[in-house]
């Protein structure tokens, strides 16, 4: 017990944080922030021991952009009320996708010549990290601004990498990403159920 614990237990710890998360997430819930925060700090841990620089380093954006989204949706409306789910317009769905084909160019670089610069092991997924990273960032400041169609960016980010942390034998964050996946589709319903609501 205690050698599994060892092996596992900051990857458990990572994936309850996560789940619980998850559920804030799709109940469209400040609290996600908080966790979220915590759930960061124990993959931050995982995906160094992985090798996993990029998703490592995604993990450091993410405590920075909960902190920002935790803000956001508490004190963004103008009004006393919650801040309003969004659609994505094409004018900035297009900004996004540029933004995300740079941070990708330069994550690849980095996670191509880093590594040997500092004498560390060599990420063995460069491009898949780099990809699942890049669109996290994307994805992650669309949830912070209350957009929609984050969820959709979501089933493919956690698909992919679901598939990365199988490779790895990440085997709990291999069943959290199918959660996620799952929580993404439930969460675009709901989300989308909870706008339409409010345009009444």
């Amino acid at each position: 017990m205690i050698e599994f614990l060892n092996s596992y237990g900051m990857e458990i710890a990572g994936t309850v944080a996560s789940l619980i998360y998850l559920i804030y997430s799709i109940k469209e819930k400040a609290w996600l922030w908080p966790w979220g925060i915590v759930a960061s700090a124990l993959s931050l841990i995982v995906f160094y021991q992985s090798a996993l620089y990029a998703d490592m380093s995604l993990q450091l954006y993410y405590i920075s952009i909960s902190a920002y989204g935790w803000w956001y949706w508490i004190n963004g409306s103008v009004k006393n009320d919650a801040v309003p789910i969004k659609k994505l317009r094409l004018r900035l769905l297009l900004k996004l996708i540029v933004t995300g084909a740079v941070i990708y160019s330069l994550l690849l670089l980095a996670l191509l010549k880093v590594p040997a610069m500092v004498d560390i092991a060599s990420s063995d997924m460069p491009y898949w990290d780099a990809f699942t990273t890049a669109a996290s960032i994307v994805a992650t400041w669309m949830l912070a601004r209350k957009y929609l169609h984050h969820w959709l960016f979501w089933i493919v980010i956690d698909l992919v990498s679901m598939g990365m942390y199988l490779y790895k034998g990440l085997y709990f964050y291999s069943i959290l990403f199918l959660i996620y996946t799952i929580g993404a589709f439930i969460g675009y319903i709901e989300w989308k159920r909870i706008m339409s609501n409010e345009a009444r």
